[in-house]
């Protein structure tokens, strides 16, 4: 077996990791991918005062050098993570949205640390194996922890719907666009369903707006105003003590986002991919550090890329790497930045909805997949605890406590991760078994006892 997999043809059907799609729907698969990835990935730069530019750059860059660490094995696109949001606020005074941060060197300081102590821990989980992670975040622990990142999420997308009953309605529109796309066709115009979702209401919006004058009309200016080249604001890290305390934290949220989602990439496709578990860590890990050293965000695997798998069935990681280098043309061109950022927030906020259920969704099925029992009182408690903690904490600013004089916050999914995992491993009952396949090819029947 090479290091990379040989990518054979598959017209149809379920189109597993190490299968292809002939090469223009491959093209427009990755296209769709980017389409998915984009909203967060912006959002999260602009709630913390970071470029745009650099943090879609550097999240192809990232996603480049994840598909190399894992030799092409794990379907996964890493974008802007919003774990960093809160703590980034924080470690900075930033007011959230109110334009360039002037402390960014600060937070790419802890932002790089975190990246640094993340490659450790993928490091051991190579050495070691998987099982320890496995121990400590059981399905009944990732899959909530995925669950509420979307549900987390939530606010977020309706909040970007609009001020107006025109946007309001527009959102509504727009998931439904969507929602028939997926129920009305089929083939490969099925597995575009966001992208083409997207684009149809992206264009009933053009036409009562700029047309009938019913919202806010599109913009087209930018477009022609905008240069096709230019190179996004370059930031060097500054390391202080108090900002790397806030937010290398953040790491116990990215282990838990990656295990889950690798986690549910498994239930999804029948492969067992923990032996890849420690590189996904590892390439992870050095893209938070290479994003933070030049100004962008830290990255993480992304559930919206694993939603659009889910609802297309095509887990091919070549899509990867189209998608990455459509990212990178994307970072390193302001015109072509200008036309994605025309389309009307409404229209956004309608597909961050589907988008972010899906996230959601995708949680409660790595519980399903692997036969998690939630009439079982230990699961049960473990999994609402999660839930509950992460998005009350969330709501109001996480938890401050100081260590040795320095204050460390922390949020609502790092509180829910570290309080499921300590009641995972102190309740009774804790005698779950996993799977003994070792082969990255072997079949995962989700053999889960709890």
């Amino acid at each position: 077996m090479g290091y990379f997999p040989q990518w054979k043809l598959k017209e149809k059907g379920v189109v597993a990791p190490d299968e292809r799609l002939p090469t223009g729907q491959t093209v427009a698969m990755g296209v769709q991918h980017v389409v998915a990835m984009f909203g967060s990935t912006i959002l999260a730069p602009i709630l913390m005062g970071f470029d745009p530019n650099m943090a879609v750059l550097m999240s192809g860059i990232g996603t480049l050098i994840f598909f190399a660490i894992v030799g092409g094995r794990v379907p996964s696109y890493l974008g802007s993570s919003f774990a960093f949001i809160g703590v980034v606020i924080a470690a900075t005074g930033y007011v959230a949205g109110s334009g360039l941060n002037g402390n960014i060197p600060v937070a790419l300081g802890g932002i790089v640390v975190c990246g640094l102590v993340y490659c450790v821990v993928g490091l051991i989980v190579m050495l070691t194996g998987v099982k320890w992670i496995e121990k400590l975040m059981p399905p009944v622990v990732t899959g909530a922890v995925v669950a509420v990142i979307g549900l987390n999420l939530a606010p977020t997308a309706c909040r970007s719907v609009g001020p107006t009953d025109f946007d309001a309605w527009m959102a509504v529109v727009t998931f439904m666009c969507v929602g028939g796309v997926a129920v009305w066709t089929r083939g490969f115009i099925q597995k575009l369903l966001i992208l083409i979702g997207l684009v149809i209401a992206y264009f009933i919006y053009a036409v009562l707006a700029n047309g009938f004058g019913m919202g806010k009309p599109i913009d087209f200016s930018i477009i022609s105003n905008a240069a096709w080249f230019g190179v996004p604001t370059i930031h060097t890290p500054v390391f202080e003590m108090h900002a790397i305390a806030l937010i290398v934290p953040v790491v116990i949220i990215l282990v838990a986002e990656n295990l889950g989602h690798v986690k549910a990439v498994t239930a999804m496709t029948g492969r067992n991919l923990d032996p890849y578990m420690g590189r996904a860590f590892l390439g992870d890990g050095i893209a938070t550090m290479l994003s933070g050293s030049f100004g962008g965000t830290g990255v993480t695997t992304y559930g919206e890329n694993i939603g659009v798998m889910a609802a297309t069935r095509v887990y091919s990681t070549l899509l990867f790497p189209v998608a990455a280098i459509f990212a990178i043309i994307l970072g390193f061109s302001p015109k072509f930045g200008a036309v994605i950022q025309t389309i009307p927030q409404p229209v956004l906020g309608g597909t961050s909805i589907v988008v972010f259920g899906l996230i959601a969704v995708a949680g409660a099925r790595v519980w399903v997949v692997n036969k998690v029992v939630l009439g079982n009182s230990r699961n049960l408690i473990v999994a609402a605890v999660i839930l509950v903690s992460a998005l009350g904490f969330n709501s109001v600013g996480g938890l401050t406590f100081a260590v040795a004089g320095v204050s460390i916050n922390l949020s609502g999914l790092a509180i829910a991760a570290i309080v499921g995992i300590l009641l995972n491993a102190i309740l009774p009952g804790n005698d779950y078994e996993f799977d003994s396949a070792d082969g990255a090819d072997a079949p995962s029947s989700g053999n889960l006892q709890v």
